[in-house]
């Protein structure tokens, strides 16, 4: 390799500078000789080691050129010169910046405000066309969204092994960069050598790390079983591989992206105190004996320490940001049914599941009667044939306990319904009948004319024919409709009380010291609203066949919000909160529950829009376990949070088998913007000719609730990308349904 000449001229103003600068003060004696041995232990292993580092950036440029890396910010320049720092560190300067390495003469470690980050795209598409590349640029865009990292590289390589290990080597070696994230290269395909490459230079494993990336993928889709994730340290250097699908990548960063910071200050060892109080979730006095932090305790869970005072406060939440899958197979993970009731048979079951198999205690029908439902049957032995009978009985739908016995060469005429009586076996209708002989007074036929052959036991209903005694006639996990089917159904077979699970009592509350109750008289005063949530919330539960219980409204104070919620949770099994749940100075909601409640938080954040800071927690309460979910404050984000999340909740509590939401495809009436979150977009939703479409509500603020109106339809819009920022009009795109479609149109 060779070194310009500012670099030698740089290494030589260096190196003779100190000594002349010496010899003209003091002259050639013995302490000039003293001065310049100092100065030699000193600065001669800090030029040898601006050598090496020149020498191997130069080596490793030049083989990762040759290997396909596409650097996106330094794209194949030279280094123009190395220089010192202030604090004797050195730097490789580009006319496109400043990167800096950990490269002290006293080996002091430099502590960085963000961990620097970089990421690679593992692909031999995108790296003949980098516009291919979704994936590396969404990673980008989360880790820098965070706010805890500084991403200081970004490049493509091929599917080629000897690429990927000199990326890594001077990313990890060179640049001494914290954190390496490649996309990419981690499934079966021949070509995907991502894993084995990585682990091959790796100098420790991290294998809770790598089991988080997978199992967070698992419970969104078995098919993430095929990704081969590897993570690991290689020096100082924290490596994590991602899938090359870009949901994969974002599903998988929201698992690790806040826990990381954190493994890299101990990496670095620099102070884990604050960091190891926010992400620890243990009870009690966990003791922490990491470097320089010997002993500390800290609350439960996340959230921050109520009395802290607003300075103190997070800027980023704690919480991981959970994809709405991730979220929905959380709670399905705590959702058992509550237990069974015996219930007398009434309307009032509806929406009920059956917790055992009913078996009928009485046959359908009790008694052999006529089948068809049209017009007065004549009943006779079908041996008998055509010909002249007698009418000898009549029979209709009424009690009968005379059993009477039809005598032969007579008939009986029977009314729909009505007991055939003993001794017949056919019936014929009474268009196949010819009167031959009425009574004195016109009312009564006395003998009658069969005009065809009867066919033995023909429209004759025998007894049990329909459910014997002993049948089941509904099946356990069996929903009780409001068609009334199974209500009907079981009345005939003489049922009057049924087992069913319990449906929970869903209890909401509103929290807020500008709220007041919807029905309040006074004229708002500057700064308060109406409680809209409450009464919306309260109509969906009910609406949904389960028992809501108005709990009020309460105010911003930690005092009045823990007493509210423990009285609450002695009176419901579902407790529903709106507000105070994000990161405002006097959202107390996610504090109170881990601290007063002693309560789990299993998520605080979901990946959506609206409802991103939505929280789900269990506690138990006098021996019984009760589930909350905090709401946010935003009337629309509430509501598509409860038919998202809440609803299933309710479903499972009340032994639904199939809990899940009606996904139907529709096509939208008009072409609408995406988001940089996915979204869920408030439509009307009719039948057309070529089946379901979708028209938007209109604006979509989270605040507006006529966005709500007249929705019956919560689109499920992916998020924005550089390929597509918007769907067109005609385009199918699944949509949630939580209301009747439009009855003048028809299903």
């Amino acid at each position: 390799m060779t070194y310009s000449g500012r670099d030698i001229a740089l290494f030589v103003v260096a190196f003779f500078i100190p000594p002349l600068a010496v010899l003209l003060k003091r002259g050639c004696g013995i302490d000039f000789l003293i001065n310049i041995c100092l100065w030699a232990l000193g600065a001669i292993p800090g030029i040898v080691h601006a050598f090496y580092i020149v020498h191997k950036y130069n080596d490793n440029f030049e083989d990762i050129e040759r290997g396909g890396l596409v650097y996106q910010q330094v794209p194949g320049e030279e280094p123009t010169r190395v220089t010192y720092g202030a604090s004797n560190t050195a730097a490789i300067q580009y006319r496109t910046g400043v990167l800096t390495g950990k490269h002290s003469l006293h080996r002091s470690v430099i502590v960085r405000q963000e961990p620097h980050a970089s990421l690679t795209t593992v692909s031999d598409t995108s790296s003949t066309d980098a516009s291919l590349d979704k994936s590396g640029p969404l990673v980008k865009e989360i880790l820098v969204d965070t706010h805890k990292y500084l991403v200081e590289q970004s490049g493509i390589v091929p599917d080629d092994p000897t690429a990927i290990r000199k990326t890594i080597e001077y990313w990890s070696d060179v640049l001494d960069l914290e954190l390496i994230v490649l996309t990419g290269g981690t499934g079966f395909a021949e070509r995907d050598t991502t894993p084995e490459v990585v682990a091959s230079l790796l100098t420790r494993t991290t294998p809770g790390i790598t089991h988080l990336l997978l199992s967070t993928s698992v419970a969104i889709t078995p098919f993430a079983a095929l990704s081969r994730p590897v993570t690991g340290i290689r020096n100082k250097t924290l490596i994590i591989t991602l899938p090359g699908s870009p949901k994969a990548c974002r599903e998988n960063l929201a698992a690790v992206v806040n826990v990381i910071p954190h493994g890299l200050d101990l990496l670095r060892g620099r102070s884990v105190a604050k960091a190891h109080a926010q992400i620890q979730g243990h009870k009690g006095g966990h003791v922490c004996v990491h470097e320089r932090d010997r002993s500390h305790t800290h609350h439960t869970g996340h959230s921050m320490k109520l009395g802290t005072p607003v300075t103190g406060r997070h800027r980023s939440s704690p919480y991981p940001l959970l994809a709405v899958e991730h979220a929905q197979k959380i709670i399905a993970e705590q959702m058992r049914p509550l237990g069974t009731v015996d219930l007398p048979l009434s309307q009032d079951l509806i929406g009920s599941v059956l917790a055992a198999d009913v078996k009928a205690l009485e046959p359908v029908p009790g008694y052999q009667c006529k089948l068809q439902a049209l017009l007065t049957l004549a009943a006779l032995l079908a041996e008998d044939g055509p010909g002249t009978y007698t009418v000898g009985s009549v029979s209709l739908a009424e009690p009968n306990d005379n059993g009477a016995q039809l005598q032969r060469g007579q008939i009986a005429r029977v009314a729909t319904g009505g007991m055939v009586p003993l001794g017949a076996n056919a019936v014929v209708m009474v268009e196949d009948t010819k009167l031959v002989k009425a009574s004195d007074d016109g009312k009564q036929e006395l003998e009658v004319e069969i005009l065809v052959q009867a066919q033995r036991d023909e429209s004759i209903r025998e007894v049990g024919s329909d459910c014997a005694v002993g049948d089941i006639v509904a099946r356990q996990g069996q929903v009780i409709s409001n068609v009334g089917g199974e209500l009907g159904s079981l009345a005939s077979v003489g049922i009057k009380k049924v087992p069913v699970y319990r449906k929970p009592r869903v209890g909401v509350i509103s929290s807020g010291n500008e709220v007041l109750d919807h029905h309040t008289t006074d004229k708002l005063k500057p700064g308060e609203i109406r409680d809209t949530n409450r009464i919306t919330l309260l109509a969906a539960i009910q609406s949904a066949g389960f028992e809501p219980v108005d709990l009020g409204i309460v105010k911003d104070t930690v005092e009045d919000l823990e007493q509210h919620l423990r009285h609450a949770l002695d009176k419901v099994d579902v407790l529903i909160s709106t507000g105070g749940v994000s990161m405002g100075e006097a959202d107390y909601i996610k504090p109170i529950l881990e601290q007063k409640l002693n309560a789990t938080i299993h998520f605080g954040r979901v990946l959506m829009k609206p409802g991103k800071p939505t929280t789900f927690a269990t506690v138990s309460h006098d021996n019984t376990k009760k589930y909350i979910f905090a709401l946010p404050g935003n009337p629309v984000s509430a509501m598509v949070t409860f038919y998202l999340f809440v609803l299933s909740a309710l479903k499972q509590l009340a032994g639904y088998a199939q809990s899940q939401n009606t996904v139907v495809p529709v096509k939208l009436a008009h072409s609408i913007r995406l988001d940089s979150r996915p979204e869920f977009h408030r439509v009307r939703v009719s039948v057309g000719s070529s089946g379901f479409i979708a028209e938007s509500t209109g604006k979509q603020q989270s605040s507006r609730l006529l966005s709500l109106s007249a929705a019956n339809g919560l689109l499920q819009l992916p998020p924005k990308s550089e390929k597509q920022k918007e769907l067109n009009k005609g385009d199918i795109v699944q949509c949630i349904l939580i209301g009747s479609v439009n009855p003048a149109m028809g299903l």
